[in-house]
């Protein structure tokens, strides 16, 4: 059953209140009017005279005559008095009736003025919450005018805590992009050190060996880092947008993963043309792929990606073969640094950033992603984002 909104049921309650004082004040009038209405008592010479002019009182004020005169007055008294008592509730009543629908809708215009500011409180908390991106769309303020109510003061508080959201979100992503490019500077000169030692002509073979294992460290933690800035970058809304075909992008690296890999990758693309930055958008593909692969099975298992344009959104969906994965797990794979404990086709470790990486690009160009356990064992994930007109 549909509640009825805020403003609606106050309206209820202003015209509800109108009419029960009107009622109230009805009935009051009605029982002095009728208090202070004359009573018949009896009949006087000069009622005889008004009832029957022209006629000698003589006649008249005999012992018959003069009961029935007094019948006869006591009918018009009450009569009257009836007529003016049901006159004062038919019209007060109508009148009532009349300036009831009239406060009935001056109190829905009036709720509609004093609920206003929480529209606009409504309205920027469902443009942060729709922003899809953490910690996009928190720069927004409702910096409410007029007097310093409690509507003021709700919104004055919602500000406060959106200015701290903002600042430490902010701050979070600077000291994870810091810290990434400051880690990168002494990766990259390990990484020199080993190559020259490891390339010298009278190096021996227990030092080619450990040079060989710590260079996969090396780029082990350089693949970590590089995830890293990259989840730090596809958290900020995308601003400055090209034209990007998802069936070209699949194409190109699903030639690329069916070259490195001995699971069949299966491809049915249908133009999906959208914007944004095409480099996010192909590391989202690309991480897709990635754990489709990882995540599959030895031997009979495959990989199928397909593109297309459905409803104004262009669909991207990778399904793949491998393990059983519970559906109240599904929430798990896009948290960072969280991992399924499965194993994997390559049999390495990853850092539980692939799909988190997924989740932060999409949302930053308005889309979503969407993942479901696959029967028989594997995932099906689906993104989608904002489709454009297709380039002539």
């Amino acid at each position: 059953m549909k509640r009825l909104t805020i403003r609606a049921r106050l309206t209820l309650v202003y015209g509800g209140l109108f009419l029960l004082a009107g009622i109230v004040l009805l009935g009051v009038t009605y029982v002095l009017v009728g208090q202070q209405m004359p009573s018949p008592v009896g009949v006087k010479l000069a009622d005889v005279k008004q009832l029957a002019p022209g006629v000698e009182p003589g006649k008249l004020l005999s012992p018959d005559n003069i009961d029935q005169l007094r019948i006869y007055a006591r009918q018009l008294q009450d009569e009257a008095r009836a007529n003016a008592l049901e006159s004062l509730l038919t019209q007060g009543g109508i009148a009532l009736a009349v300036v009831s629908t009239i406060a009935v809708g001056f109190g829905w215009l009036i709720a509609g003025r004093a609920l206003q500011p929480l529209h606009q409180i409504t309205g920027t908390a469902r443009r942060i919450a729709g922003a899809g991106v953490a910690g996009h769309g928190l720069h927004e303020r409702i910096a409410l005018r007029g007097p310093h109510d409690e509507v003021k003061e709700l919104a004055d508080t919602f500000d406060l805590m959106v200015e701290r959201l903002d600042r430490s979100f902010d701050g979070q992503r600077r000291f994870v992009a810091n810290a990434s490019h400051e880690l990168r500077t002494p990766l990259a000169l390990n990484r020199s050190l080993l190559e020259l030692a490891v390339t010298r002509p009278d190096a021996p073979a227990e030092l080619r060996q450990l040079g060989e294992t710590l260079l996969a460290v090396n780029e082990r933690h350089e693949r970590l880092i590089d995830g890293l800035l990259t989840l730090a970058d596809s958290e900020q809304r995308v601003v400055d947008r090209t034209p990007v075909d998802l069936a070209e992008v699949v194409t190109y690296l699903a030639d690329q993963a069916s070259a490195t890999t001995d699971i069949p990758v299966h491809l049915r693309s249908t133009p999906a043309p959208t914007t944004g930055d095409p480099v996010l958008l192909e590391r989202l593909t690309q991480n897709l792929l990635e754990n489709a692969v990882r995540h599959n099975v030895p031997t009979d298992g495959w990989v199928w990606v397909s593109t297309d344009t459905v409803d104004g959104w262009a669909r991207l969906i990778v399904a793949n073969t491998g393990p059983v994965v519970p559906g109240y797990e599904i929430e798990t794979i896009f948290q960072p640094f969280r991992r399924l404990r499965q194993e994997r086709v390559d049999g390495g470790r990853g850092f539980g950033l692939g799909l988190s990486i997924v989740r932060a690009v999409a949302g930053a160009h308005g889309g979503t992603v969407h993942a479901e356990p696959r029967d028989g064992g594997g995932l099906v994930v689906t993104v989608t984002l904002p489709a454009v007109a297709a380039r002539s």
